[in-house]
């Protein structure tokens, strides 16, 4: 069974049950329940940061939003859409035992090669990077820190 550590993200309210001698978290966006495993307490830290610290509406947010990819079924971790549909961040969550590698990096651009968003973030709840893309010039930059959402809709 996982037992929550802190996480280097601000702490949050979470609501946690165990039940069957199993822990779980509620999730916020789908309004119900998960088993709590590693990569789902750093997905629900930091949905509750980009809502609380960085404006991001959580009406916006698309938990497992499905793709295909070379013929196969994949899941993305978390996408936020603009009010007006778009999709403008793409973010993949490890468990914080999980060292982020390049193989993370090129899980993240292949799903972004289907989703075209311009901002990626790629998090174990230790360790955050965040990217912008330039489709236009097939570029990208790393920033030192997530902007939040109005500056993210400039992007």
């Amino acid at each position: 069974m996982f037992k929550p550590i802190p996480l280097n993200l601000p702490p949050y309210s979470s609501k946690i049950t165990k039940k069957l001698g199993k822990l779980f978290i509620f999730d916020e966006l789908r309004k119900k329940e998960l088993l709590l495993t590693p990569e789902e307490w750093v997905r629900q830290h930091w949905i509750s940061y980009l809502h609380q610290h960085k404006n991001y509406p959580k009406t916006l947010m698309q938990i497992e939003g499905g793709l295909k990819l070379n013929s196969l079924q994949k899941r993305s971790d978390l996408l936020i859409y603009n009010s007006e549909g778009q999709k403008i961040l793409l973010a993949e969550f490890k468990a914080p035992t999980v060292k982020i590698t390049e193989k993370t990096f090129h899980q993240i651009a292949n799903y972004n090669s289907i989703h075209k968003i311009p901002l990626l973030l790629v998090s174990n709840g230790i360790e955050h990077y965040y990217c912008t893309i330039n489709f236009d010039k097939n570029s990208f930059e790393f920033l030192a820190e997530l902007p939040n959402y109005n500056s993210a809709l400039n992007l």
